[in-house]
């Protein structure tokens, strides 16, 4: 943990709600937006967050698994991520996703017209402004958590806690 954080408070809500209010809360709100507004499928949504989640690195990220109307992706989804080259799990805009997310994190300079012409047959404008704010999301506020150490003192989704 790099952030001291008072005794009794919870570290994710002192650190982005109490520290820094004025910016905590509107990344806060930015955060929870990507989530309630998005119009993409289960999917592609949890392909790209998850492969973000990967490369930060971020336990709280990648023990987390976005639900809808009650349905999750199945438990073998995070390795399909992994290997999303060459999974047989998924369609291509699944994959399409996967790979989005880690050449954004890793070489945003890399993405080619070859790369964008198989975006563009699978994915709307609407589509890619979207599932690249939510990247920018997950790729900021997820490596945040993990540099500071937030994301090994948070109690996670699953109810374990990986600072112990």
């Amino acid at each position: 943990m790099k952030i001291d954080i008072p005794e009794g408070k919870d570290a994710i809500e002192y650190v982005w709600g109490e520290m820094v209010p004025g910016i905590g809360m509107a990344a806060t709100k930015f955060s929870l937006a990507v989530y309630a507004h998005t119009t993409l499928g289960l999917r592609e949504f949890e392909a790209a967050r998850l492969r973000i989640a990967q490369l930060n690195g971020c336990a709280f990220c990648l023990d987390w698994r976005t639900e809808r109307d009650g349905e999750k992706v199945e438990e073998s989804f995070a390795d399909a991520v992994s290997e999303w080259r060459t999974t047989a799990a998924f369609d291509e805009r699944t994959r399409l996703a996967a790979e989005y997310a880690e050449r954004y994190a890793l070489d945003h300079h890399g993405l080619d017209d070859a790369f964008w012409t198989r975006m563009t047959a699978h994915y709307s404008q609407l589509e890619i402004v979207e599932l690249t704010m939510c990247l920018g999301s997950w790729l900021a506020f997820g490596r945040l958590n993990h540099v500071l150490g937030l994301d090994t003192v948070c109690a996670l989704p699953s109810g374990r806690n990986p600072g112990r």
